[in-house]
């Protein structure tokens, strides 16, 4: 994937057509990227203990395929490439449109704690979804050397 934290992409397809935004995380095993203002769901939390319920919106990540980078000097989408600086000797990536070389832009830090709020909410969903499989070789692995395949808890026949 080309496209990095920090660049300014718009939308080419999906619900969100047309918006603008920068990248502000970049998951590279599932091809998608979080970009602000784009793909915002809201989620219902309940109340727990003396939290009070709320509706938090944030923005969910988004397929790569969906976005494409903005130009810096036309302002249009367009296609990035790669090529050897001849000054610096370096790899860079550039516009293919016009030219121009993409420089690697810092985020403010607001968009840096959004990106790692959407990490964390990430991060709980994964661990709520851990396989019964995982959980029961935890608890009988601790009963000692001998037991080293999970124990069943239940039959596996009918109506008994």
């Amino acid at each position: 994937m080309k496209l990095i934290h920090g660049d300014s992409v718009i939308v080419i397809a999906g619900k969100d057509k047309g918006k603008k935004g920068t990248v502000m995380r970049v998951l590279h095993d599932q091809e998608k990227l979080v970009v602000s203002g784009v793909n915002m769901v809201t989620k219902h939390t309940k109340k727990s203990g003396e939290t009070a319920g709320k509706i938090v919106k944030y923005e969910a990540p988004l397929s790569a395929g969906k976005v494409m980078i903005l130009d810096p000097k036309t302002g249009k989408p367009t296609r990035i490439g790669y090529r050897i600086d001849s000054t610096t000797g370096k790899k860079v990536r550039f516009a293919k449109g016009s030219g121009t070389v993409l420089a690697r832009i810092k985020v403010d830090p607001k968009d840096a704690e959004a990106a790692a709020k959407i990490a964390a909410a990430t991060a709980q969903k994964k661990q709520g979804k851990k396989s019964p499989d995982a959980l029961s070789q935890k608890a009988h692995v601790a009963s000692g050397p001998a037991s080293t395949k999970p124990m069943h808890t239940r039959s596996a026949g009918r109506g008994s």
